[in-house]
């Protein structure tokens, strides 16, 4: 399937869940440079050399080097915080399956659809994908508490 949505993120804002709708969907973009991996690396402390190493990575079945999965899901947490509810939103969930690797130099789109919504409780559950190409590289689902203009 052709992506034909322009390369730009989405703006980033609120969204409150009293104008949440079904099927609402924001994206973003991301090409996973080796800088954002040596980062990741750095703050979550998991220096595996399949993130790190060429050597290394060549001989696993990867067969060269792999972004860690959870930066990739972090893509989605972008979306989630910025801009689907967006800002004020709180997780409290999420459900991942990683369908496969990201490489330094992909661009990764990251997409979330509202699937349900709760509005006494506030409650939105998010349909969650990533995708490198044509290739779905991760799904998932979240839950999250969304902002309300009635507690502003």
């Amino acid at each position: 399937m052709l992506d034909t949505r322009p390369n730009d993120n989405l703006p980033r804002g609120t969204i409150c869940i009293e104008d949440l709708a079904i099927g609402m969907s924001r994206y973003l973009r991301k090409t996973v440079t080796d800088r954002d991996i040596a980062l990741f690396a750095e703050v979550s402390t998991d220096h595996n050399p399949v993130h790190l190493d060429d050597d290394y990575a060549r001989d696993t079945m990867f067969q060269g080097r792999i972004a860690h999965g959870m930066l990739t899901a972090g893509l989605i947490s972008a979306v989630i915080g910025e801009q689907l509810p967006g800002h004020g939103t709180i997780y409290m969930g999420q459900s991942l399956k990683f369908m496969a690797p990201v490489r330094p130099g992909d661009t990764v789109l990251a997409e979330v659809s509202v699937r349900e919504i709760v509005y006494d409780k506030r409650h939105v559950t998010l349909e969650c994908r990533c995708s490198v190409g044509d290739t779905t590289v991760l799904k998932g689902e979240a839950l999250v508490l969304a902002p309300s203009r009635k507690f502003d």
